[in-house]
């Protein structure tokens, strides 16, 4: 558990920057197309919530308690269904938020596998 979360929190911390720069792209791209779309936003929302996530799990992998999982379940639930959501034009979004259900679902099952 201690490596996967560790493996987890990097792997997120550098996607969160590559969405970060994306989604300012497809943000300038909406505003310059005057679309309406939000899909810059929504994945600036998602590469926070991966950062504090990729955060959380490098320091919680010595702690084995109920409440830093939960958070990370939350964050991590919290930007897959922001991505799903708020897509639209920047398709790359739907395809990290499947990647970040996987790791929250990974993490969850883990969890019940340990205990």
């Amino acid at each position: 558990m201690k490596t996967w979360k560790l493996v987890s929190g990097i792997i997120s911390i550098v996607l969160s920057v590559f969405v970060v720069f994306q989604s300012m792209i497809a943000g300038l791209a909406n505003a310059l197309e005057e679309s309406g779309q939000v899909s810059g936003s929504a994945g600036l929302v998602v590469s926070i919530c991966m950062l504090c996530g990729g955060i959380v799990s490098i320091v919680s992998r010595k702690n084995n308690s109920k409440g830093t999982n939960i958070a990370l379940l939350i964050l991590f639930s919290l930007a897959t269904l922001t991505g799903f959501v708020l897509a639209g034009n920047y398709s790359d979004l739907y395809l990290v938020s499947m990647v970040l259900d996987q790791c929250s679902t990974s993490l969850h099952l883990i969890k019940k596998r340990c205990h």
